[in-house]
C-alpha cells in the first residue's frame, strides 16, 4: 500500500536450527592419525559423544558448534555416525565455513557464550533473520537504502527511527569544510572540474588505517543482505552504500600521483583498467576521477584497480560525491558496465544530505580499520541549491481525494516523510519545501498523492461520487471500439488482451530491433495466430468449449526507414459446445454456420458498409473499393483428440463514428388521443400538414399520425379530406379535457394560419 511491496520474504540462516551448543570436556590424540584428535563432547545428551577432530583449535573447556548425528548441514550433507580410522565418531564440530557463515576453514568456532549444552545455536547468536526483497521503482532511488526503508516506515507507522550504533566507534567524524570547486585536505588538492556531471565532491584523508577481515557484525549485516565481504575499508564503504544509498569510495592514497584528486572529463585516447581486471576506452563524454597522471576511476561506475585499496595499504583517501544521473546512464551503457552504485547514481542519489552519509564513512572506516583523520574533510559544492518549494492548496487537495483535510492533518503528513511546511493560512495553501532524498515530488499532485499514501487509502470512503467530465470529447475509434466489444460480448464470447509480440515461426511479422527475447522478436500482422494459442493453452488445460475474441493493434512493414503501420482488429475463435453446458442435454458443437452468424454479427458492428463473400472452405468481407477487410474459416491448431473443430473470424475496424442508440423512458402518464377531420387542397403535401404541427409550439402534442384520407363528391372539387390522430400527454400530469381542448385549438390555429388547411365540418349523416 506504501508502494513498495515485498516481492519475496527469504529466510536468513534458518538451516542452522540443528546446530547446538557443546562442550567439549575432553580432548586426547588419535591413536592411528597424527593429525586427528579424540574428543569427549557434551552437546546436552545424558551421555558424552565421542567425537573424532582434525582442527587445530580444538580445546577442553571451551565451547563449539556441534551438529548431531542424522542432522544436516547447510549445504546439504547429512552427518552419520562413522569411523575415522578405526574410531567412531557421533557427530561433527563445525567451522565456519561449514555453517556457511564465511571462508574461515582453519579451525572450528569457538563459541564466546556462556550457554548451556544442548542450546540451539540460533538461541545464543543472533544470526537467524529474514531477507525483504523490495520491488523498488525508479522514482523512488531513496528506497535503495535501509535508511529509506527505515524512514518510509516510521513516517507510515507513526514511530521514530535512528541508524544503528557502530560497534567500537571511539570518535564522531569531523564535519566537511564547504569550499568551491577546489581544496585541500591532508595534503591533497581535490577539484572538480566537470561542474555538469559532478554536483558536488566530499574528500578526507585517512592515516595509519589497517586493513584486514572486517569484524564480525560487519561481515554478518553484509552477508545477510548477500554482499560479499572483501575487508573492513570496502566493506564499509559498500555498508554506507546499503544504508544510505549513496555510494562512496576509497582510494589507496600512497598510489595517488600528485596526489591529487580531479572530478572531469575524459580525454581522448584515455584507458582505465577497472577493478574487475578489464583495460577499459574512455570518450570524452564521459565523467571520470584522476589524479595528477590521469584516471583512477569512472565516475559513478566503477574505480580503477591502480588505486584499490589491499592489506598492504595505510593511508585512504575516500570520496562521497553526486554524479549527474543522465551521464552516468550513458557512461554506463557505452561501456556495458552495469554495478551498484550506477544503479543507485543512475536513478538519483540525493544532493543535499550527502554530508551525512559521508560523516558516517569516517565514523565507520576509523571503527574497523583504526588510523586518524589529517586535516579537515572538504565538501566542493561550486553552486550551492536548495529542494525545491512546492505550494499546496487545500482546496486542491479536498477536490483529487474527495475528502476535506484540515490543515494540521496535511501537514502532519509531510512532515513525516521528510518535508518542511511553512502554512500560509490567508491564501489557504502551505509552502512545502520536499526533502532532498525525493525527486520524484516535482509538482502539487505529487504532495496530494504522498498525503492520500500517508492518509491510508482504506481511511477513504468507498462509494463512487460525482466528478466533472472532461471537455474534450473521446476520439470516434473509442466510441466504435466499445460497440464492438458490447457486440462480441452478446454473441457469448469473452475478451482477452494479449501482448502485440508473437514469434517469427507464428507467421512474418513486423521484426524489432531490440527485442526482449527470440521468442516475442516481432510485432504481429494478425490477432489470428495468438488466438489459436491461446485455444492450445486451454486445451492443455483440459479445457473443451472456447469462446474467446480480442480487438487489438496489428502492425504492417512500411516504407524504409519509416514506423510501421498500425491497424486496429477485431477477431474471435469459437471451438466446442454452442451453448453453456446444462444438466437438462448436452448442447451441439458449434459448427461452420456458427463461424458464418458470428461473421455477420462482427462485420456488421466493425465494418458496417463490408459485403460478405463466399470464399473457399469460408467467408471473407469485402469494402466499397473491393478490397478484403475480414475474414473467416476453419483453424487447424495442436489439438488434442477429444477437442472440437477450431473456427476463427477476424475483421478490420472502420474508425468512423457510428450513429449511437438513444433510449427513452416510457411514460408514467396516461395518454389522450383525438381525431381531427381536415380539409386539405389538393396542392398541399401531407409533409407539409405535419411540419406545421410539430412547429405549433405545443408542448403536451406527443405525437401525429395520419389514419384516412377521403377523395369524392361529398368534399369540395379540388380538396380532399384527410383524418389525422392527435395523441397529448403531459410528463407530470394526468391531462383534462380542458387542457386538450386548448391544445387542440392551437394546432388548429397554427395549421390554418401556416397551410390554409381548416377543420372539415362534416353533416351528421355522413358515414
Amino acid at each position: 500500500m506504501l508502494g513498495a511491496p515485498v516481492d519475496a520474504i527469504e529466510p536468513v540462516h534458518r538451516d542452522l536450527a540443528p546446530i547446538v551448543v557443546a562442550l567439549v570436556e575432553q580432548v586426547g590424540p588419535h591413536p592411528d592419525a597424527d593429525r586427528l584428535r579424540l574428543c569427549l563432547v557434551n552437546d546436552g545428551s545424558a551421555e558424552p559423544r565421542h567425537v573424532v577432530c582434525g582442527a587445530p583449535n580444538v580445546t577442553a573447556g571451551r565451547r563449539y558448534p556441534f551438529i548431531r548425528v542424522g542432522s544436516v548441514l547447510p549445504g546439504g550433507l547429512k552427518i552419520e555416525k562413522r569411523k575415522i580410522r578405526g574410531q567412531v565418531s557421533e557427530g561433527m564440530l563445525c567451522s565456519e565455513r561449514e555453517l556457511g557463515l564465511g571462508q574461515e576453514h582453519d579451525g572450528i568456532w569457538e563459541l564466546n557464550v556462556e550457554a548451556a549444552p544442548g542450546t540451539p545455536l540460533l538461541d545464543v547468536v543472533p544470526l537467524a533473520d529474514d531477507r525483504l526483497v523490495v520491488d523498488v521503482t525508479p522514482n523512488r532511488p531513496d528506497l535503495l537504502g535501509h535508511k529509506g526503508v527505515a524512514r518510509e516506515l516510521a513516517a507510515s507507522l507513526a514511530v521514530p527511527f535512528r541508524l544503528p550504533v557502530i560497534p567500537d566507534a571511539s570518535a564522531d567524524a569531523p564535519d566537511a569544510v564547504r569550499a568551491g570547486a577546489s581544496a585541500e585536505t591532508g595534503g591533497v588538492s581535490v577539484a572538480i572540474e566537470d561542474r555538469d556531471g559532478c554536483a558536488r565532491f566530499h574528500g578526507a584523508v585517512l592515516r595509519g588505517v589497517t586493513v584486514g577481515p572486517s569484524p564480525e557484525w560487519l561481515r554478518r549485516r553484509l552477508e545477510a543482505v548477500g554482499a560479499r565481504s572483501i575487508n573492513n575499508v570496502v566493506d564499509a564503504t559498500n555498508y554506507v552504500m546499503l544504508e544510505h544509498a549513496q555510494p562512496t569510495h576509497a582510494y589507496d592514497l600512497a598510489r595517488l600521483r600528485g596526489p591529487a584528486v580531479v572530478a572531469r572529463r575524459a580525454r581522448a585516447g584515455e584507458r582505465i583498467v577497472t577493478l574487475d581486471g578489464q583495460d577499459r576506452p574512455l570518450e570524452p563524454s564521459m565523467t571520470i576521477i584522476a589524479d595528477a597522471s590521469g584516471p583512477i576511476g569512472i565516475a559513478g561506475v566503477m574505480g580503477g584497480a591502480a588505486s584499490e585499496v589491499d592489506s598492504a595499504t595505510t593511508d585512504l583517501f575516500l570520496e562521497c560525491a553526486w554524479f549527474d544521473p543522465v551521464s552516468v546512464r550513458r557512461t554506463r551503457r557505452a561501456l556495458g558496465l552495469s554495478t551498484d552504485a550506477s544503479y543507485r547514481f543512475e536513478r538519483g542519489v540525493d544532493l543535499w544530505t550527502a554530508p551525512e552519509a559521508f560523516r558516517r564513512l569516517i565514523e565507520l572506516v576509523l571503527a574497523v580499520a583504526g588510523g586518524r583523520v589529517d586535516g579537515v574533510p572538504v565538501d566542493l559544492w561550486p553552486q550551492v541549491t536548495h529542494p525545491p518549494r512546492i505550494f499546496l492548496r487545500l482546496d486542491r487537495v479536498a477536490q483529487v481525494l474527495g475528502v476535506p483535510l484540515d490543515q494540521e492533518t496535511v501537514e502532519r503528513h509531510l512532515v513525516a516523510i521528510g518535508a518542511t511546511c511553512v502554512a500560509k493560512p490567508e491564501e489557504r495553501r502551505i509552502a512545502v519545501d520536499v526533502p532532498g532524498w525525493r525527486p520524484d515530488l516535482v509538482e502539487e499532485i505529487d504532495l496530494i498523492e504522498e498525503v492520500a499514501r500517508m492518509h491510508g487509502y482504506g481511511a477513504f470512503p468507498p462509494e463512487l461520487r460525482g466528478f466533472r467530465t472532461g471537455t474534450r470529447a473521446d476520439a470516434p475509434i473509442v466510441g466504435v471500439l466499445e460497440q464492438v466489444r458490447r457486440a462480441m460480448t452478446e454473441q457469448g464470447l469473452h475478451e482477452v488482451m494479449m501482448l502485440p509480440l508473437v514469434s517469427p515461426a507464428a507467421r512474418p511479422g513486423v521484426r524489432l530491433l531490440n527485442p526482449l527475447s527470440s521468442e516475442e522478436s516481432e510485432l504481429r500482422q494478425a490477432l489470428l495466430p495468438s488466438l489459436r494459442l491461446q485455444a492450445e493453452r486451454n486445451w492443455a488445460a483440459l479445457t473443451r468449449d472456447i469462446r474467446l475474441f480480442e480487438v487489438g493493434t496489428v502492425f504492417s512493414p512500411s516504407a524504409s526507414g519509416e514506423r510501421p503501420l498500425e491497424a486496429t482488429h477485431a477477431a474471435a475463435i469459437i471451438s466446442g459446445g454452442r451453448e453453456p453446458s446444462h444438466w437438462s442435454g448436452v448442447a451441439p458443437d458449434a459448427d461452420l454456420w456458427d463461424l458464418k452468424g458470428l461473421f455477420e454479427a462482427a462485420v456488421r458492428t466493425a465494418n458496417p458498409d463490408a459485403a460478405i463473400h463466399a470464399a473457399g472452405d469460408g467467408w471473407e468481407a469485402r469494402d466499397r473499393n473491393e478490397i478484403v477487410c475480414g475474414w473467416a474459416h476453419p483453424l487447424t491448431a495442436d489439438a488434442p483428440p477429444w477437442a472440437a473443430p477450431l473456427f476463427g473470424m477476424e475483421v478490420v475496424v472502420d474508425a468512423q463514428p457510428r450513429p449511437r442508440i438513444r433510449f427513452t423512458p416510457l411514460p408514467t402518464t396516461p395518454a389522450s388521443d383525438r381525431d381531427v377531420t381536415l380539409l386539405v387542397p389538393d396542392g398541399t403535401a401531407s409533409a407539409a400538414i405535419m411540419a406545421a404541427l410539430a412547429g405549433s409550439g405545443v408542448p403536451v402534442l406527443e405525437s401525429v399520425k395520419i389514419v384516412n384520407e377521403y377523395r369524392g363528391p361529398r368534399v369540395a372539387e379540388g380538396t380532399r379530406s384527410v383524418t389525422v390522430r392527435f395523441r397529448f400527454r403531459a410528463p407530470d400530469r394526468t391531462l383534462e379535457s380542458a387542457d386538450i381542448e386548448r391544445a387542440e385549438s392551437r394546432l388548429l390555429a397554427a395549421l390554418e394560419r401556416d397551410t390554409g388547411v381548416r377543420r372539415r365540418e362534416q353533416p351528421s349523416s355522413e358515414g
